[in-house]
């Protein structure tokens, strides 16, 4: 599926924050190696955050958990689907407008409600923010809300709301799947997004 997984190191603790363990666990483990070398102390993954519930950003969830120790945080409306299909009991279950810290930096969750009910995006604040989407938000529009009109109006509503009316154009947008995006990028084309249902 050609998944993004991110991962933020704290330079000075090494603590880490794995956002979606989509699949393939070594390559994961890998990955939170690569970290270490932009720490001064060893790297330690504290918290795995899974954006949304479904297969394709958990598959490598309990297998990444049980070799670190992270805990495993997740939209609380998608917890009982995590814990159904892959047997995980999240330790954190996040909320609109929660923290999730590393090292003393906060990263902002921000519901995105359509795509999953518990979708959510992350925050992490500088010049520019950054967004991790998840699925609820892609260069060309929003995310799939299976030809559900309702579903999709509060995908649209959530993404405006509570994305482009609140962050800069220089904002950077890192989806689920494929390249980054700038919010000013994206901006112009929300009427049309709006008007195609989609």
């Amino acid at each position: 599926m050609n998944n993004a997984v991110y991962l933020v190191t704290a330079r000075q603790s090494g603590e880490q924050l794995l956002i979606d363990a989509a699949a393939d666990a070594a390559s994961i483990s890998s990955l939170l190696r690569h970290g270490e070398k932009d720490a001064d102390r060893e790297a330690r993954l504290a918290t795995i955050v899974t954006t949304h519930a479904h297969w394709d950003h958990t598959r490598a969830t309990a297998e990444v958990a049980r070799q670190t120790g992270a805990q495993v945080a997740i939209g609380r409306a998608d917890a009982a689907q995590l814990a159904a299909e892959r047997g995980i009991d999240a330790e954190v279950l996040l909320d609109h407008g929660d923290r999730v810290r590393v090292d003393g930096v906060a990263l902002e969750v921000i519901a995105l409600r359509g795509h999953t009910p518990g979708s959510v995006a992350l925050a992490l604040p500088g010049e520019p923010t950054l967004l991790f989407t998840g699925d609820s938000l892609f260069p060309g529009g929003v995310g799939n809300t299976g030809d559900d009109p309702v579903r999709f109006e509060q995908l649209f509503t959530d993404v405006t709301t509570r994305i482009f009316d609140r962050f800069s154009d220089i904002t950077r947008v890192f989806p689920g799947h494929g390249e980054p995006t700038t919010l000013g990028s994206e901006r112009p084309a929300l009427p049309d997004w709006r008007d195609r249902g989609w």
